[in-house]
């Protein structure tokens, strides 16, 4: 196959890859990258090239045979001297022998393309791991952050809270409402530790009022070392800290993440991947008996056990031929040098005498003779039991890609599953934890219930997009195993 054919093969290969975008960065365009710079990729692909090459040498007929012989004396003849005798032979196989040898390396060909095929398929499974596993840390990272801030607002509503003077009843002061849940409360009229609206400190009185003013403030909810107000700002800190080090985690993991991706793309660790903004589950309908069907027909490994029983198929073809008679046909070509005249010039009228010192050419003809019909009839033997043994491992593999879909359509209606169901708890936390903060705020909650539905939402969060991105991760296992050359846009 000429040079512009084994590009268009690749050309082939990189369209038949799911796309995801057209734009630059996008998942399709890694996809592509990776197709162009992965070392086993483009080492499967050289080793398909180098089992195209066999095609033209199984159907190259047998060099002929040149013999050439020189008399260190000349052999005297009945006319003159031999000096030399040439022979050239040419021997032809049974009719039909080239073109099955042919067909055998044409499947051995397309065997090493289905196992390029398998090597990329591979590699586009990994890039998609790595991508949802990415994206998913992206979100996971995302949602802590706003959790971060929804923390940082609790504790300043906790702080203006408990350190603003209340009635003895525990409310808030008369007029003030309840700040919005989500926004930061507004500052009140009363300051910290006695702090006026300019910010100035008020006066202090000495003497019994005095004191029995702090004593009430530290019973009253204020700011002392006993008061229940302060213990939950510093759960809220406890929180916020924990937040901190989840955030840290994250951040790690998708340096080394990145790592590895970049490591599949075949390019510097520390370049830099786009990602989408949010994560969303890949359209997609699992229909079983569809997916069996287009798993028999493009599944690459299936493809490559069906290529070798047809290989072995072609073989014992060949060898059926190889049984029978081989043809040759060739030429010999004596030299003669002319003999001395030893005869009178009548003798050397004669008609024998004409042939003195003529070389002498001769057409061959040779027949093998293929007697020994025991090694043919095992070799046939042989190619029926290789034949045989494809088509059992062929079977096998089918049973076994069979059993993986159900199992992975097991594991997609799983995490579907687990999509709707944290979702919908993620709107229930959502609610639960506004009604939570306008308790709190309006002085008929606790902060505990408030810090416990916070953290079951930031719960629900990261497990609604690690649910997301093991459903992607699935669907793109069961898009390896039907090895789709259609275009998908994720």
């Amino acid at each position: 196959m000429k040079r512009y054919g084994i590009w268009i093969l690749l050309i082939v290969a990189l369209r038949s890859l799911p796309s995801v975008a057209t734009a630059r960065d996008s998942l399709s365009h890694y996809l592509e990258i990776a197709a162009r710079n992965n070392p086993g990729v483009r080492a499967e692909f050289t080793a398909y090239q180098a089992a195209l090459q066999r095609v033209p040498q199984a159907g190259a007929p047998e060099n002929p045979q040149l013999e050439m012989g020189f008399f260190l004396q000349p052999m005297e003849l009945v006319e003159g001297q031999q000096v030399a005798d040439l022979k050239l032979m040419q021997m032809f196989p049974w009719f039909g022998t080239r073109k099955a040898a042919r067909t055998e390396a044409q499947h051995m060909a397309q065997m090493a393309y289905e196992q390029f095929r398998e090597t990329r398929d591979g590699l586009f499974l990994d890039l998609y791991t790595q991508w949802f596993t990415l994206c998913r840390l992206r979100q996971q990272l995302a949602n802590s952050r706003e959790n971060r801030e929804l923390l940082v607002q609790l504790e300043a509503l906790a702080l203006q809270k408990f350190a603003s003077p209340a009635p003895s009843g525990g409310s808030e002061v008369s007029g003030r409402q309840a700040p919005p849940p989500g926004e930061a409360p507004r500052p009140t009229n009363a300051g910290m530790g006695g702090m006026t609206m300019g910010g100035q400190p008020a006066a202090v009185s000495s003497g019994p009022a005095a004191t029995g003013g702090m004593d009430g403030m530290a019973g009253d909810g204020g700011m002392g070392a006993s008061s229940p107000g302060m213990s939950g700002v510093l759960r809220i800190r406890m929180e916020i800290a924990e937040t901190d080090n989840r955030m840290e985690s994250l951040q790690s993991e998708i340096r080394a993440e990145t790592v590895k991706f970049n490591a599949l793309l075949s390019r510097p660790a520390d370049s830099e991947v786009h990602l989408p903004d949010s994560l969303h589950p890949i359209p997609f309908l699992f229909d079983p008996s569809q997916i069996l069907t287009q798993i028999s027909d493009q599944n690459p490994m299936l493809g490559m056990l069906s290529r070798e029983e047809a290989a072995y198929k072609a073989k014992a073809e060949m060898e059926r031929k190889m049984s029978y008679p081989m043809l040759g046909v060739g030429l010999q070509y004596m030299l003669v040098r002319k003999k001395a005249a030893s005869m009178g010039a009548d003798a050397m009228e004669t008609g024998m005498s004409r042939m003195n010192g003529k070389d002498m050419l001769m057409p061959m003809v040779s027949v093998s003779i293929p007697l020994y019909r025991k090694k043919y009839r095992a070799q046939q033997r042989e190619n029926a039991l290789l034949q045989q043994a494809a088509r059992e491992k062929r079977l096998n593999t089918r049973n076994l890609l069979e059993a993986e879909l159900h199992r992975t359509g097991h594991l997609l209606g799983d995490a579907a599953r687990r999509i709707t169901l944290y979702r919908r708890q993620t709107e229930l936390a959502q609610a639960a934890c506004t009604l939570a903060v306008r308790e709190f705020a309006s002085g008929r909650g606790d902060l505990s219930g408030v810090i416990q539905v916070q953290r079951q939402l930031l719960d629900y969060t990261l497990k609604t997009s690690e649910a997301v991105a093991d459903y992607n991760i699935l669907v793109a296992n069961i898009r390896k195993l039907i090895s789709s050359n259609e275009e998908d846009h994720y």
